[in-house]
């Protein structure tokens, strides 16, 4: 696992740069050293967010399809959202409860509502601790206005939806990915025996960043100085979705999109496919005339 942190490189016309392009593609140069002897069929690569945005991706996935030999697939945010709630609910015991699930990526966020293996609501937000650390927090400097300002941006972000998930509810908060994984990591070390991420923990988080000054300064047990360069930004969404969901705690897994990634190619190989149930369901849903449907297809 490598922080590429692609997001990096795009500017205000969404135009990835060739510094940023030529880090990730050393990176996949690395990979591809690791999938020599794996069969075609046992690897699946795909792009998230920065890659759907990108006004030049199709120069970069040239490049990086003729690195690896084998197809990017740029998925949707939904279809990430899916895969990020298959890999987070096969990292936990099935307990039958109703999930929140939250992944902070470099350039959107994922939040999802579902039980069990199969995900029911599904939103990918254009906000990551990428972008919105490059946005409020470029200089480096970290003040309280500076999170006053990101954090109301991301509690902006989640207004349409906030009320909907309010209504559906959900049993526990899960977090996912390497922003709320490191947040979890940090708390831990400043209160040994917390066990979640709480919004006291966030708050106490947020007071020492700010008493940092600047994020060269930051000097925090279980923080890594790639994950530093981002976690005002990730931090500052975190509080915001806290805020917004009304949430006092959440938990923090290690399964994400590369996992629901794996699981997800497994089911094909073994001749199920985990995206009919999506089908089934809509089918159920709408009401769908199936013989109809079965025609169209054909």
């Amino acid at each position: 696992r490598e922080m590429v942190c692609l997001a990096e490189g795009l500017h205000d016309d969404n135009e990835l740069t060739p510094e940023v392009m030529e880090r990730a593609l050393d990176c996949l140069s690395r990979f591809r050293q690791r999938l020599r002897g794996l069969q075609p069929q046992d690897i699946r690569v795909v792009g998230t967010n920065t890659l759907r945005r990108a006004s030049n991706s199709s120069t970069f996935l040239k490049k990086a399809e003729h690195i690896l030999d084998t197809k990017v697939e740029v998925i949707s945010g939904r279809e990430e959202a899916r895969l990020i709630y298959l890999g987070v609910s096969h990292s936990l015991e099935d307990n039958f409860d109703r999930r929140l699930v939250v992944d902070i990526g470099g350039g959107s966020t994922e939040i999802i509502l579902g039980r069990s293996f199969r995900a029911e609501t599904m939103e990918s937000l254009h906000m990551g601790c990428v972008g919105i650390t490059h946005r409020f927090f470029a200089d480096g400097a970290l003040q309280e206005n500076q999170f006053t300002k990101a954090i109301n941006l991301a509690r902006q972000e989640m207004e349409p939806l906030a009320q909907g998930y309010l209504n559906a509810g959900w049993d526990t908060a899960i977090g996912a990915s390497g922003t709320v994984l490191a947040i979890a990591e940090i708390l831990q070390a400043l209160t040994p025996e917390a066990t979640t991420i709480t919004k006291a923990g966030l708050d106490e988080l947020r007071k020492a960043l700010v008493d940092a000054r600047h994020v060269d300064e930051i000097s925090l047990a279980g923080l890594t100085a790639d994950r530093a360069r981002v976690l005002p930004g990730g931090l500052a969404i975190l509080c915001g979705i806290f805020e917004s969901l009304q949430l006092e705690h959440m938990e923090a897994t290690g399964g994400a999109l590369r996992e629901g990634l794996l699981y997800d190619l497994l089911g094909r190989v073994h001749d199920h496919d985990v995206r009919e149930n999506s089908v089934a369901d809509l089918i159920d849903r709408y009401h769908i005339d199936q013989i109809h449907a079965r025609r169209v297809r054909e």
